[in-house]
């Protein structure tokens, strides 16, 4: 696991904007994608450059269950956003957060992964360890399932909703596995409220409890942090 540590939130999107570019100019075809603040300073630096995304494909961590695409708060709508209104890919997939049966729809986007082997997996990390929407005590050979929101995260997002009510309950999630089957992961880690995690997760033992722990087992594995959310390691 390799560790850099950016002098700020800019710095870190051109560093993380640099290992990704590198794997493009290799060949790379499938680019796993992540949302929230982590990568935001990354897309910009994809939007301003001069790399082309038309004949790649995309495939996102996760999705709230129950929001349509056009929803402001929907993970399509973040990506459309930030990404792929500027740099289109030849195919994007994000789980389908409306599906009818969401069992099957997991297994639909297990058979997507499966299809489309990820060369470089874009990661956040949340204040307790968890990767996408993989939360403490998630099994690590665990693949796509729906995912129960915890209290903490349900009142974390509320901040994006009219009401606590409208807040959704679960998500579509990638599992532990899916994402450790990528051939390179690269974690992004931006401010203090960061930093006991980020801690965990370098020096800490592998564990279930801190489940990005696990990527220690990965062999291609870079983590990019500020100064704020790198403070506490050794």
């Amino acid at each position: 696991m390799k560790v850099i540590v950016a002098e700020n939130a800019s710095e870190l999107g051109k560093q993380a904007f640099n290992l990704l570019a590198k794997a493009v100019s290799k060949g790379a075809k499938t680019l796993g994608l992540a949302t929230g603040s982590s990568p935001v300073e990354l897309y910009q630096e994809m939007v301003t450059s001069q790399l082309d995304f038309s004949q790649m494909t995309s495939v996102n961590l996760d999705e709230y269950v129950g929001l349509s695409p056009e929803n402001p708060q929907s993970y399509h709508y973040f990506m459309n956003q930030h990404l792929f209104q500027y740099k289109p890919f030849k195919r994007s997939y994000l789980p389908d957060g409306q599906a009818k049966d969401i069992q099957a729809e997991c297994g639909r986007y297990n058979q997507i992964l499966a299809e489309n082997p990820v060369d470089l997996q874009v990661l956040g990390i949340g204040q307790n360890g968890h990767i996408a929407f993989n939360e403490p005590g998630t099994p690590f050979d665990s693949v796509t399932h729906e995912v129960a929101l915890t209290e903490s995260t349900i009142k974390a997002n509320a901040r994006f909703f009219d009401s606590i009510d409208e807040v959704p309950k679960s998500a579509i999630c990638m599992g532990i596995a899916n994402i450790m089957a990528a051939k390179e992961i690269v974690l992004l880690a931006k401010g203090e409220s960061k930093a006991k995690a980020i801690k965990a997760m370098v020096e800490g033992p592998v564990t279930t409890d801190v489940p990005a722990s696990v990527l220690q087992k990965h062999p291609n594995v870079t983590v990019i942090a500020d100064q704020a959310a790198a403070n506490l390691l050794k």
